[in-house]
This record gives C-alpha cells, sequence and structure tokens, in this order.
C-alpha cells in the first residue's frame, strides 16, 4: 500500500518585532532557526503613521508594538544576514506601506536581488484603518489610489509580492459579526479591484486579481469560523468570475494568511489561552478547501503585554506539532458533503450578499465607511452585553474565576518590557542619518515624490528614490499629508442614547442624581493620547457612559495631551484616557503635568489599558483615581465609579 501523498504545509510565521531593528534582526534570525518558515514584521505605531521617531506624537511609542524603521539603516540593519531574494516575508503596514515596501526594495537591491523574484505581501488595507485600526494617514480616496500604486507597481515590477492584503482581522477584534467580516473584506476587495482595472491591460487583469489576498481572523467558535473561511472562498470565486470575468479557477483562488483572534485573549487565568488558541488553529486547517497559506499565532499571555521569545517560540511550536506530527495533510477536505456544514456556509453568504447589496447602495466601500463603523461599533456593544450578562459565557471571566496562579508568569511578570533607553537611543541614531545623508539628494528626491503625487501619478519610483537618498518615514509621510490632507475617520459613537444596552435604570438616576446637584449634565470626557489606534474599548466606554445620561467628548483617535487638556476645559467632570500600545507611563505623565498647570488637576482622571500591576501603581501615584486592565470587563461597575469620583469631588466643592 502506497504512502498517501502529503500536502506542503501553510508557512509558519510569528509576528514579531520590538525595541529596536538590530533587537528585531536577532529575533528573526533566532526564529528562522527554530523552524519558522517565514518573516511577519510588526512595525511601531510611529513607523506606522508616519512619523519619525523623535516627532512629538512619537513620544513614548518608540519601539513597543513593534520595531521603528525611520530610514533606509534602519531596514538595513532589520534584515541584516537575511537573504531576501530567499525569504516570503509579510510586513503589517498599511498607510506607509509604499514607502516601507520601497526601503524593502532598496536593501533588496542593495543585497543584489533579483526584485522580480522577491516574495511576501504587503498588508497594504487603508479601509479597515477606518474602521478599526487607526493608522490611516490620509482621506480614503487618495489612500485607495495610493493602494492602486503599488498593485500596479508590483505587476509590473515584483510580480510575485502580494500587494494588497484584504485585512478582516481587526474588524473582528471591532466586534465584527462573520456577516459583517465577509462583507466588509469583500467590499474593500471589490473597491481595490475597480481602483486596478483601468490601469491594467485586460489581458493581465486576471493576473492582478490571483495577487490579491486576504488576512483573516479565527474566533472561539471554530465551527462557525471554518464555515466561514468556506464561504470566503465561494463568495471570491463567484465575485472574481461574476464581476470581473476572470474565467481561470486558479486565479480567482481565495489565498490567505491568518492570525488567530487576540481579543478573546484572558488577563485572568491567561494560561488558558494555549487552549483558545490551539482550538482557533483548526478552523483554519482542518479544511483543506479553506486552509489558509500562512499562519500566525499569538502567544499565551498577549493579554498582559509583550511576548517573551519562548511565549512565541511555544506557539510556533503549536503549529509544527499539527503540520509535522499529525496525519492532516495526508488527507482531502474532510467536510465536503457534510449537511450542517453546507447549510452553515449558505447562511453566511446569504447574510454576506445582503450586507454587500447594502454597501454597494452607497457607493461601495468608500462611500459606506460611516456606516461599517457604525455597525461595528453597535455590534462590538452586543458583545460585551453578552459577556456581562453571561449569556456568552468566558472561562476565567465570568464563570469559574476561582483557580490556581499561573506558574508560567515567572520572575519578569510573564512578558517582555520595553527599555525606556530604546527611544533616546533611536532618536539619537536617527539625528546622525540624517547629519550624515546628503541633503540636496533628499531634497531632489522629495521633489520629485512631491510632484508625482501632485500629478497623480504613480508614486512608487520616487519613493524607492526617496528611499535610497535617505529620506526618512516623517519625511515621507510629510509629502503625503501635504498634498493630500490629513483625515479623522468617524467613530461610530454617536451622541443619541441607544435603546440596546439593558439594565441601566439604576444607573440612569444616578447620573441624574448627580447631574442635578451639579447643575448640569455630568460630561465625561474620554481620550486616546498617542498613536495607539486601537479604539474599541474606548467606542465602548463612551457608547455605555452615553447610554448612560451622560455627556460625552470623543473626538476619536490621535490625540496629544495638550489636545486633551484643551478640552477639558469645556467643563469635564471626569478625564478616560485609553492607552493599549504600552505608553501610559510617559503619556499620562506629560497629562497630570499639564492639567495640574491648566488649574484642571481636580478633575478626576481615569487610564485604562494593558498596565501591570507595578505601572498601575506609578499612575496612582501620579494623581490617577482609577486604573483598569482588560479583567474590568464589567462596564457598569466603571460606570459607577464614575459617578462616585464626581460626586464627593465636583459637589462637595461647591
Amino acid at each position: 500500500m502506497t504512502e498517501p501523498r502529503k500536502d506542503r504545509p501553510w508557512l509558519i510565521r510569528t509576528y514579531a518585532g520590538h525595541s529596536t531593528a538590530e533587537k528585531s534582526n536577532a529575533l528573526y534570525r533566532s526564529n528562522l532557526a527554530k523552524g519558522q518558515t517565514g518573516l511577519s514584521v510588526a512595525f511601531d505605531l510611529p513607523t506606522q503613521t508616519g512619523y519619525d521617531s523623535d516627532h512629538i506624537l512619537a513620544r513614548g511609542e518608540v519601539g513597543k508594538v513593534g520595531v521603528p524603521v525611520c530610514h533606509l539603516g534602519d531596514m538595513r540593519t532589520l534584515f541584516r544576514d537575511i537573504p531576501l531574494e530567499q525569504m516570503n516575508t509579510s510586513m503589517t503596514i498599511n498607510a506607509t506601506a509604499p514607502w516601507l515596501l520601497a526601503l524593502y526594495i532598496a536593501v533588496a537591491e542593495e543585497q543584489g536581488a533579483d526584485i522580480s523574484k522577491l516574495q511576501g505581501t504587503v498588508q497594504n488595507d487603508l479601509i479597515k484603518e477606518y474602521l478599526s485600526r487607526g493608522t490611516y494617514i490620509c482621506p480614503p480616496k487618495p489612500s485607495l489610489k495610493m493602494i492602486g500604486d503599488v498593485a500596479e507597481f508590483c505587476y509590473k515590477n515584483v510580480p510575485k509580492w502580494n500587494p494588497m492584503n484584504v485585512c478582516s482581522y481587526h474588524l473582528q477584534e471591532a466586534g465584527a459579526t462573520p456577516e459583517q467580516e465577509l462583507a466588509f473584506a469583500l467590499a474593500t476587495a471589490i473597491a481595490v479591484l475597480d481602483e486596478l482595472k483601468p490601469r491594467i491591460p485586460a489581458e493581465d487583469f486576471a493576473t492582478v486579481c490571483g495577487r490579491i489576498s486576504f488576512f483573516v481572523n479565527a474566533g472561539i467558535r471554530f465551527v462557525t469560523e471554518m464555515c466561514k473561511m468556506r464561504a470566503f472562498v465561494d463568495l471570491w470565486d463567484e465575485i472574481v468570475e461574476d464581476r470581473y470575468g476572470v474565467t481561470d479557477p486558479k486565479m480567482r483562488r481565495f489565498r490567505y494568511g491568518v492570525q488567530v483572534n487576540s481579543l478573546g485573549l484572558t488577563e485572568q487565568q491567561p494560561e488558558n489561552n494555549v487552549y483558545r488558541i490551539l482550538i482557533e488553529m483548526l478552523a483554519v486547517t482542518l479544511s483543506k478547501k479553506a486552509r489558509a497559506r500562512a499562519v500566525q499565532l499569538p502567544a499565551w499571555n498577549e493579554a498582559l503585554g509583550l511576548p517573551r521569545p519562548w511565549d512565541q517560540q511555544w506557539s510556533m511550536r503549536m503549529q509544527q506539532i499539527l503540520a509535522y506530527e499529525t496525519d492532516l495533510l495526508e488527507y482531502g477536505d474532510l467536510f465536503d458533503g457534510n449537511p450542517v456544514i453546507d447549510a452553515k456556509v449558505e447562511d453566511l453568504k446569504a447574510g454576506a450578499r445582503a450586507e454587500l447589496a447594502n454597501i454597494a447602495s452607497m457607493g461601495g466601500a468608500i462611500g459606506a465607511i460611516e456606516y461599517m463603523k457604525a455597525r461595528l461599533v453597535d455590534s462590538n456593544a452586543d458583545r460585551l452585553n453578552r459577556i456581562e450578562r453571561e449569556e456568552t459565557i468566558v472561562v476565567g471571566v465570568n464563570k469559574w474565576q476561582t483557580g490556581e496562579p499561573s506558574p508560567l508568569m515567572g520572575e519578569d511578570g510573564g512578558i517582555m518590557v520595553v527599555d525606556p533607553a530604546v527611544e533616546k537611543e533611536q532618536t539619537a541614531r536617527l539625528v546622525q542619518w540624517r547629519d550624515s545623508r546628503d541633503e540636496n539628494a533628499v531634497e531632489v528626491t522629495l521633489e520629485r515624490l512631491r510632484a508625482a503625487a501632485n500629478a497623480g501619478e504613480n508614486i512608487m519610483p520616487a519613493s524607492i528614490e526617496c528611499a535610497k537618498a535617505g529620506v526618512t518615514t516623517g519625511e515621507w509621510a510629510g509629502e503625503m499629508r501635504q498634498v493630500h490632507g490629513e483625515f479623522r475617520g468617524p467613530t461610530g459613537v454617536s451622541r443619541a442614547m441607544s435603546n440596546k444596552t439593558e439594565g441601566l435604570d439604576e444607573l440612569r438616576e444616578m447620573v441624574n442624581s448627580v447631574s442635578d446637584k451639579l447643575g448640569q449634565r455630568l460630561r465625561f470626557l474620554v481620550g486616546k493620547p498617542g498613536l495607539d489606534g486601537h479604539s474599541n474599548g474606548a467606542e465602548q466606554i463612551a457608547f455605555r457612559a452615553r447610554d448612560c445620561g451622560m455627556d460625552i467628548d470623543y473626538e476619536g483617535i490621535r490625540l496629544t495631551p495638550e489636545q486633551i487638556v484643551e478640552s477639558a476645559r469645556n467643563g469635564a467632570h471626569v478625564i478616560g484616557l485609553s492607552i493599549l500600545s504600552g505608553s501610559h507611563i510617559p503619556l499620562v505623565e506629560d497629562m497630570m503635568l499639564r492639567l495640574k498647570a491648566a488649574n484642571l488637576d481636580d478633575i478626576p482622571v481615569i487610564v485604562g489599558g494593558i498596565i501591570p500591576d507595578e505601572d498601575a501603581a506609578r499612575l496612582k501615584s501620579m494623581g490617577v483615581s482609577k486604573v483598569y486592565t482588560p479583567k474590568d470587563f464589567e462596564l457598569n461597575a466603571i460606570m459607577k465609579d464614575i459617578v462616585h469620583l464626581v460626586e464627593p469631588v465636583e459637589v462637595n466643592a461647591g
């Protein structure tokens, strides 16, 4: 009897990058030596949002959630001794995707690589940034044009590169239902292909369709998630054939990578996250028809902070055991013809088609951004309500909370902490880089970039020239801001109360009572200082506070402490800060000093984020009244705290 022929395993990746290019390079080479088969680069928030490490908005954010890359020198260091022609590299980068790809190509050419052989992906999905992640720079239309520039350039020059990775991952993190995740992601892909169609010769358009890839999320309801992936396969095949006339089934194939759900990882009993990650991985590997092309798994402790190398290794071993020790890859699809699976897939497809038709009636994804954002905020509110009411059970959170301390935590608290000195060292290197480059060459290439952007030409050739001349990330993005302007996305939180949140009568009476004593409606200012664009928590706090009867000031993401203090002058009774990037200490310290200087330090301040106990104590020593972390999932308890904070401070003062 002949042995069954095994399928090739998916690409095994670990999403990684932190502190500096040098330290991240050492981590990459170590992970490759352990059996990782592709790279997945995490960039820090200044790099993602187009600021150099010494910009005022970068303060406290450098190297925290990824690696800082300010110029060609940083990119060289990041990939030192890693032959890019032989590598498959995924870069999670969106607003600055043309720039980071330009730097990557420049480094590859320095290595002597044939750039036509480069393989990898830039995420380059701006639409989901307006909906869920917040690292956009420019308005939607010019941003869509830049996505097209990258795709057109890659089609001509880097044909094996995936120029756009439609990212539904953060949609689910923001609360999307499976139907919304399907529809919003496919609407984004349609917008990109519609942008590309006039640029590409008709005979080559099928090839361009075949290079569009997706990056998805897989949650804990793994049967539904597996059915969602099968629905994605069917719907994408249908769209590419019916809308774009592509007849080659290979060019209609749904090609995707996955990072399984981080939203569901818990701070409480974090060792349970290992089981969650394994179950979620099954959703995107068990079905051959809908199997991921690349898989990256979070570490068990990501709800606590930055994983250590060992934590990432443990997640990688999980993939290797499934791929190489089990017999999964020896068989065809395990679910074809299953009536339960088929019925669920058809149900998801029907819901997604209805949502796609709705989006199309608004002019497509670009025209429907505000609608999609509001839908996500509502869906996330529904999800949190179900957890609070124990309709959705989360082990260790709202059920079976009693347990033994985790032996995995160790003396370091179970996470890696980025040395604050990293920012100072990175900015010093940046100054040295600027001092050593040819300023005339920089000015010439920036002028070419500006002219190309103004003329509506493809910006990739000029961006690569800029990269080679030593232009910085902030300078490149500055040109895009100058030409196209900046943009503030919708928050998805209206000022009108909803009728979706039940059981608020007592809280509304408390808010009304305190408001009467104050002589005005209790006013709650929600602020997101720094560059952290993960706004889901801030949105849900604002949503619930509004439904409790408070007046809400919430202007969205990416504010300076100075701007938040200025807003507080408008009669704020409480200030709530949301910071999930690990930059809470420097940003809150700056805020508290500014409040004191403005004689507003009598306003109580509360802070939410992924905040270790030691840091929480430091924040309270600065004058912060309350600190909340992911374990504080009961929003009504937070609302009661807000009311109690206002009453003694404001009423007794009168």
